[in-house]
């Protein structure tokens, strides 16, 4: 089992952060993919706060998720990711993941001295397809 599997396995939960209603979308597909996989997954985007995507309310913010988050996962460009970092430090969430394309070293290492494992520039569906 790759070490990247094996950090999902530990995960019941995810905050995907830059979750869009729109179905061609990335973020829409991935977290369709995770609710179906059996993740409990929270959307997070401001301008959709309060409406539903995929059957799952919507929250503005990662501090309005009451439940704990296993995961945050990073639908976003790079210059929101060290804010998105510093608020999952503040949670306590165990896994920062941010998808492909996106790169953050100082995000990275931030949630590294915090203790999060931290996953960049990868796709949590695709690992879970291989």
């Amino acid at each position: 089992m790759s070490y990247l599997k094996s950090i999902l396995d530990e995960v019941k939960t995810i905050a995907i952060v830059g979750a869009s209603p729109n179905s061609n979308r990335d973020s829409y597909k991935v977290m369709k993919f995770l609710i179906d996989y059996g993740f409990d997954v929270f959307p997070v985007n401001p301008t959709e706060a309060n409406n539903k995507i995929l059957g799952k309310k919507c929250f503005s913010s990662l501090s309005e998720i009451k439940q704990k988050i296993d995961m945050v996962d990073v639908f976003r460009a790079k210059k929101f990711v060290l804010d998105i970092t510093k608020q999952a430090i503040a949670l306590n969430v165990g896994v920062l993941w941010t998808q492909e394309g996106i790169l953050d070293e100082e995000s990275a290492k931030l949630a590294n001295n915090a203790g999060l494992k931290v996953v960049m520039d990868k796709c949590p569906k695709k690992i879970l397809e291989d």
